[in-house]
């Protein structure tokens, strides 16, 4: 029973990587499992926002507003590559909600938690050359943040990583037993079918919508609480408009909808709330669910979509508590701990609910609950931890560096690095002098040098991986182009295959 690990973390969604990190930062050693990619479930098929919850306010949930409020500026510092500001324009639709109902909101969203870097609210006059139709005339804007959700998750499995966690995708906990004091992780790597057993004093289970199945199935417990799962899913169509702003919409249903500017040229619009059963991984958008945010948008846009414009979608099942009486969309999205543990039994630490912006609260809470059975593990951290990448830059400031060092970069290009990678980028750039030297261009500004790149330093081992996660490229790739970056992937990653 050689190597004992102080933690081992199951799930490697934002919130797990996040608690893998911060313990790992502690001085605890760790191993995180994840049954497939990182990130590959909830944590990336998100609104992309960093946010209070404004419409929480209606459901009384001033505490999670708070808390959310607050995290939004600590991670605004912390990773300004992959998270920036945005201003959001909220239509006025009197007969939804009355004005001084909602300047209310907005000024207890102000005014909740502290700001430093977001402006606060204010009421606007939409003339007739807005992109909204003639008919709403007034409205109301106010700050909030956007994140690459994605990213987020492998830049907090990298942090992890540099302080010394094991972090090990496609690998499914099969069995977790206690066995003299500390619990025996039995493993199944998905890549090659290699078996392991891993020994840890302390288990945390952060598998989100999977969380109680790993106790049924896995860890053989009842669960203690339920969650309730709840499907988001989003609509990419050719952009709507050309302004910056996002906007918030009304519906007739008490419901909002996003519409947010997204990779340049597209329009990212969601999200719905749909009770769901069954396996997460399955969860797919409805055409049902389609026509309800199309329907949204042409109530308020004068530029109509349709179906047919829909050029990628995507659905997220959400762990929510809440009580089954309650509609979806009042499901709060709070957390809730569940702490397994007696005298002389190795602790068990369960995560239910949560949403992205809380994650490094949750994380730090979470690891302060297990270091309490890890004697010697260091103060919290994480507060002011910029993730990798984000060392001493801005986006402006590292854009004149790249150009001036990277002066053969085009700017687009140049500009996508900065965004998902900060400085990381100089590690596949190097200090390579030519476009040709970064190899062959599979398409869509994705070469060789930055794939191999994510491929040994990214966890990358299938095309989704890479065009959907690490990137959003594939909204721009050919058919054919994926099948050479599949094959390259495929070939790159023998090794870990076995093969």
């Amino acid at each position: 029973m050689n190597n004992i690990r102080d933690l081992v973390v199951i799930g490697g969604g934002v919130n797990g990587v996040g608690i893998a990190a911060d313990a790992a930062g502690r001085g605890l050693s760790v191993t995180l499992c994840e049954m497939n990619d990182l990130g590959s479930a909830t944590s990336s098929n998100s609104s992309k926002l960093i946010h209070g919850g404004l419409r929480y306010l209606e459901h009384y949930e001033f505490s999670l507003v708070r808390s959310a409020l607050k995290e939004r500026e600590v991670l605004l510092k912390n990773a300004p590559h992959i998270m920036k500001p945005l201003r959001f324009i909220l239509p006025h639709r009197p007969h939804l909600r009355p004005a001084w109902m909602i300047r209310a909101g907005l000024f207890l969203y102000d005014h909740l938690a502290k700001r430093h870097i977001l402006p606060g609210s204010g009421g606007i006059k939409l003339g007739r050359n807005h992109p909204l139709k003639d008919s709403i005339r007034r409205g109301f804007i106010y700050s909030d943040g956007w994140v690459n959700d994605a990213r987020l998750v492998i830049l907090c499995a990298m942090l992890a990583r540099n302080h010394g966690a094991e972090i090990k995708p496609q690998t499914r906990v099969v069995s977790a037993c206690r066995d003299k004091g500390i619990w025996r992780i039995e493993t199944l790597n998905a890549l090659n079918g290699t078996k392991e057993t891993i020994y840890t004093k302390t288990l945390v289970n952060a598998a989100g919508p999977w969380v109680s199945d790993i106790l049924k199935h896995a860890v053989n417990i009842e669960s203690p609480k339920e969650v309730r799962l709840v499907k988001g899913s989003h609509i990419v169509v050719p952009r709507i408009h050309d302004h910056p702003e996002a906007y918030i919409l009304q519906n007739e249903d008490g419901r909002i909808v996003f519409v947010i500017p997204f990779e340049q040229e597209y329009s990212l619009i969601g999200t719905t709330d749909v009770d769901f059963k069954g396996d997460p991984s399955r969860s797919r958008i409805s055409s049902e669910e389609e026509q309800y945010l199309i329907d949204v948008v042409n109530d308020h846009f004068k530029n109509q979509i349709s179906q047919s414009d829909i050029v990628w979608d995507y659905s997220g099942v959400r762990p929510l508590m809440a009580d089954e009486d309650g509609s979806a969309q009042e499901a709060s999205r709070d957390y809730e701990f569940e702490l397994n543990t007696a005298s002389g039994l190795a602790p068990l630490l369960s995560v239910f609910g949560g949403k992205i912006t809380t994650y490094r609260k949750l994380a730090e809470a979470a690891t302060d609950a297990i270091c309490q059975y890890v004697p010697g593990s260091r103060e919290s951290w994480t507060a002011g931890a910029v993730l990798p990448g984000a060392d001493n830059m801005t986006v402006e400031s590292l854009d004149l560096e790249f150009a001036n060092a990277y002066p053969w970069l085009p700017s687009a290009l140049r500009h996508r690095y900065i965004i998902s990678y900060g400085r990381l980028a100089t590690l596949f750039l190097g200090d390579k002098k030519t476009l040709n030297e970064l190899g062959q261009h599979f398409g869509a500004g994705l070469y060789e040098e930055e794939l191999r790149y994510l491929i040994e330093h990214e966890w990358v081992r299938y095309l989704d991986d890479a065009i959907w996660r690490r990137s959003k490229l594939g909204l721009k790739l050919s058919e054919p182009e994926k099948t050479r970056i599949k094959e390259f992937i495929t070939l790159q990653t023998r090794e870990y295959r076995g093969t």
